[in-house]
């Protein structure tokens, strides 16, 4: 499956280096456009691709890690989804002061869910700090764990599997209310750990 990432922050930036390790290839996208990207393009060809937000949005799997009240411009004007899978690795968060943001008692996934109708939308990658999503998930003996969650079985077997290939244990953490819950930053209990599986 094609994938696609929106936002090369963090958390972009590490989910790319992690595909990449695994050679896994990508198309990334940023709001400044492909020519701002070259330098993360040179470190992780021929893998990962600079692309347009349009174009990595066009993926089978498209990741969107972008600053939060980024969001709904970064997702403004961009093609029908199509019950294509989205990756929501957001937290409701401001930087650079790591403000929290008002959600009126909402989960983010609820929210983020709003602004990609028509997508299949799965929380995950969003509760690792990113140096452990693109380090060696082989950790003591074991695999770190990966949460993640969502409303839609067949969109949560495609990001569990693609887990997988990246080395994590994943843990489907149920629906997208009830997961979003457990593994958001900041309130969730999940995003403070560090898990390792073994066995």
């Amino acid at each position: 499956m094609s994938i696609g990432i929106i936002g090369s922050g963090n958390i972009g930036s590490a989910f790319a280096r992690a595909l990449a390790k695994a050679g896994i290839p990508a198309i990334i996208a940023n709001s400044r456009g492909p020519a701002s990207l070259a330098t993360l393009e040179a470190e992780l060809r021929p893998f990962i691709k600079a692309g347009t937000p349009e174009e990595a949005a066009s993926a089978d799997i498209v990741l969107v890690a972008v600053n939060w009240s980024k969001l709904p411009q970064a997702l403004r004007d961009l093609p029908d989804w199509n019950g294509r899978v989205v990756i929501d690795a957001n937290n409701p968060i401001e930087a650079p002061l790591f403000k929290p943001v008002d959600l009126g008692g909402r989960v983010s996934s609820e929210v983020f869910a709003g602004l990609v109708p028509g997508a299949r939308v799965v929380k995950a990658f969003n509760h690792l700090q990113a140096h452990l999503v693109s380090s060696d998930p082989a950790a003591e003996g074991g695999r770190r764990v990966l949460f993640y969650s969502g409303d839609d079985a067949a969109a949560k077997a495609d990001v569990g599997a693609l887990i997988g290939q990246l080395g994590f244990f994943g843990i489907d953490l149920g629906d997208l209310v009830t997961g979003g819950r457990l593994a958001q930053f900041p309130g969730g209990p999940l995003p403070t750990l560090n898990l390792v599986r073994f066995g």
